[in-house]
């Protein structure tokens, strides 16, 4: 998307009033990235716990050039937080499924809400197209996918939902 100051990115959206673009959120200015600033969010992608000195090895600069590099990331919100990558071996024992989910007039704050206390329920998007929600669900058992399925179309609002349950992951980045 293109704004008064070149090229904008979403960030974590917030609503706020000095809002330069006027759509409601905040964007963040990725004019200013280079290609070692996306080889290096690739790079931490990859491995948030890589070690600077190996991340600098890897792109062929200095430690200290890494080490401003996050920081600066980090202070402009482009890196807003490192997560948890657990072992192939204990996710593919896990049933993973993607939860299509249809929602009433002016009711997805409000399922929105409700599934995020739902713990097995890792990922929510908004998306356009036949459904309003994508829910990445992931469970132990069938079981226990199917109770988890059943509580969020049984969700007050929640007029519809479709299941694909994975079948193998091809790659994860």
């Amino acid at each position: 998307m293109w704004g008064r100051r070149g090229r904008f990115a979403m960030a974590n959206p917030t609503i706020r009033r000095d809002n330069p673009v006027g759509l409601g959120i905040w964007l963040v200015d990725m004019t200013n990235l280079d290609k070692l600033d996306h080889l290096l969010v690739a790079k931490l992608r990859e491995d948030a716990r890589a070690p600077v000195a190996q991340l600098a090895r890897a792109l062929g600069v200095s430690r200290t050039t890494i080490q401003s590099r996050i920081a600066r990331l980090e202070r402009r919100k482009i890196i807003t937080g490192y997560s948890v990558k657990v072992a192939e071996s204990f996710e593919k024992d896990q049933i993973h499924a993607y939860v299509m989910i249809t929602v009433g007039p002016k009711r997805a704050a409000g399922v929105s809400a409700e599934i995020k206390r739902m713990p097995a329920v890792r990922l929510l998007q908004s998306v356009s197209g036949v459904f309003d929600m994508i829910a990445l669900a992931v469970a132990p058992s069938v079981k226990e996918m199917d109770d988890l399925i059943d509580a969020i179309g049984n969700l007050e609002g929640v007029e519809r939902t479709t299941s694909s349950v994975v079948l193998s992951t091809k790659f994860d980045r």
